[in-house]
């Protein structure tokens, strides 16, 4: 920074200020300093400066799979509103292992990172203090629990998986199936299908859980559905939680000569952009994706004094989108 100082005829200061305030500097001096210190080679020390600064300009986020679909769409609200306001995204996946998730929190605040966005509400005691104690600010994601770390921004997964076992119910299906992970978001929706079936009076849903993550989705739902309707021919209406492997059920109906939804009623979740491209267009239960990563981002600006301030706990509700599948 000295031989850039000398060589641009500037203070220090002033080659600090192009770095870290560029607005505050005059065209002229922006242009000038930044030539020297491309002439030289110059990449600033962004880790010293987090540290003399206490602000890092990074915020970490954390989901269970990168590849997926589901959660790319969070990622890029969450890029798109940090990018705008000179933040940058530090990102990681667990592959829904919690040992990873802690691993990947202890690793991102020990680079100091200026804040954290979670795919769900952390349960590990031991982990939650740790985050707390950190001081930063905190937005689990995908979840509305009653008692967020920090702040909390998605849905009710148990209401929106209720919600779609009533969908089906009122058109008239009386057996239905259930097509989801191991996790604990596939599970709670699990539990609020099985209990909007269980308030209309009809048997128990027929189960088939998977892994998670599965290696594919879609390959994954086209087996589930063959071993599902292998034990329980009689069932009418599959319910998949998440589009992919509803796309695998759809693939596999087609294989095998199933009409949908006149045989089998088939709905999924999430709504992504391919849902309404299916053949025939697939009925699903849509969540805000990319607005969870847009609250998120606004939230964590807010707290850090960026943005106006957000309130702490956020519910972006779901709803139901009626296609040809169901």
């Amino acid at each position: 920074m000295e031989d850039i100082a000398r060589e641009a005829g500037v203070s220090i200061a002033t080659v600090s200020r192009v770095f870290n305030q560029p607005e505050v500097v005059s065209p002229a001096t922006l242009e000038s300093v930044r030539k020297v210190a491309a002439k030289f080679g110059y990449t600033p020390n962004l880790t010293a400066g987090s540290l003399a600064g206490n602000r890092s300009k990074i915020v970490a986020a954390i989901v269970p799979v990168i590849t997926s679909s589901i959660f790319s769409e969070t990622i890029d609200g969450l890029s798109t509103v940090l990018s705008e306001n000179g933040y940058q995204l530090l990102l990681g996946q667990t592959w829904y292992r919690e040992d990873r998730l802690a691993a990947l929190i202890d690793t991102f605040l020990g680079r100091r990172v200026d804040g954290l966005v979670l795919t769900g509400i952390t349960r590990d005691k031991a982990l939650r203090k740790r985050i707390r104690g950190s001081g930063i600010p905190v937005v689990e994601t995908w979840e509305l629990g009653r008692s967020p770390t920090d702040m909390l921004v998605g849905f009710s997964n148990q209401d929106a998986a209720a919600a779609a076992a009533r969908h089906l119910i009122d058109r008239g299906h009386k057996s239905l199936g259930f097509i989801g992970g191991m996790d604990i978001r596939s599970t709670e929706r699990l539990d609020g299908f099985r209990s909007a079936i269980e308030a209309a009076g009809l048997r128990e849903p027929r189960v088939a859980r998977v892994p998670s993550p599965s290696p594919s989705s879609v390959l994954v739902g086209a087996e589930a559905i063959r071993a599902l309707l292998a034990q329980f021919p009689d069932i009418s209406a599959a319910f998949c939680t998440n589009d992919m492997i509803a796309m695998g059920v759809l693939l596999e109906c087609q294989r095998q000569g199933i009409p949908v939804p006149h045989k089998l009623a088939v709905m999924g979740f999430s709504d992504l952009p391919i849902a309404a491209s299916l053949v025939p267009a697939l009925t699903t239960v849509q969540v805000s994706a990319h607005a969870i990563g847009t609250h998120a981002a606004q939230m964590i600006l807010g707290r850090k004094g960026i943005l106006e301030r957000q309130p702490n706990r956020l519910d972006l509700g779901y709803s139901v989108v009626v296609r040809e599948s169901a």
